[in-house]
């Protein structure tokens, strides 16, 4: 499969910081893929994903996404990316509905296509009966489940989660990563960041982890725990290679 996205020698240094979020990275992503990007925090996970999304720039280096290249096609790459952020991009006041029919129009969906597409993603999630009803009035695993909705409407073919399973139950959980697993085998790209490790272990099909504002290492979950001594799983590979010490307010 060819690289979907490819990123050159990336690096940022943010305004009177003392040190680089992001350090000369460099990483190919391919097409098909379920990519984890992994690290603790402070590791530059959210910066990265923040500049592939063209939330901000980089400090040097490059990348493009689908052969686009960023500095000339940012129109372009963000019709065929979908985000979803860890926070709730939705309005609480708003129906499930017309957030999400919100949400389609500004990728330019319309009409009965935008109409039943709301539907379809709202029953394959548990969530139809529950349409006309307003997102404040919601649990957090339903509003994670239509804030997700709301990042794929337009069939990106490359999708940015950050941590789409926090603080929800089971089976939001479950809903979230099945749905998610038929995207991908509909040709949907995903780029994942997660401090759940064992379910990163299970979901992606590549990882890299970061620390520091470099990649340490990435592979399968699978190689990446056989070169690794001793480790049994990814959140043993995770802490030989980050530590045991705390990165709080890093």
């Amino acid at each position: 499969m060819k690289p979907i996205i490819k990123i050159e020698s990336l690096s940022k240094k943010y305004k009177d910081a003392d040190q680089y979020s992001l350090n000369d990275v460099s990483l190919e992503i391919n097409e098909g893929q379920i990519f984890g990007l992994l690290g603790p925090n402070g590791a530059g996970k959210t910066t990265l994903i923040s500049m592939l999304c063209g939330l901000i720039k980089p400090t040097s280096g490059h990348f493009t996404i689908d052969d686009l290249n960023y500095t000339h096609n940012s129109s372009k790459i963000k019709k065929i990316i979908g985000v979803v952020p860890q926070e709730y991009a939705l309005y609480p006041t708003l129906t499930a509905r017309e957030n999400l029919h919100y949400f389609g129009s500004m990728y330019g969906l319309k009409g009965s296509y935008l109409k039943d597409k709301v539907i379809e993603t709202l029953d394959l999630l548990g969530l139809l009966k529950f349409a006309d009803k307003r997102i404040e009035t919601f649990s957090g695993g339903m509003k994670r489940r239509v804030n997700l909705i709301a990042g794929i409407l337009h069939n990106p073919k490359v999708l940015f989660l950050d941590e789409p399973t926090v603080g929800v139950d089971v089976q939001s959980k479950n809903a979230i990563i099945d749905y998610l697993k038929v995207l991908n085998q509909n040709g949907t790209t995903i780029i994942y960041t997660s401090h759940h490790l064992a379910e990163a272990e299970d979901f992606c099909t590549n990882i890299a982890i970061l620390d520091r504002g470099r990649i340490f290492v990435q592979g399968t979950p699978s190689n990446l725990i056989a070169s690794t001594e001793k480790a049994q799983n990814l959140e043993e590979v995770f802490i030989s290679l980050t530590g045991k010490d705390f990165r709080d307010g890093q």
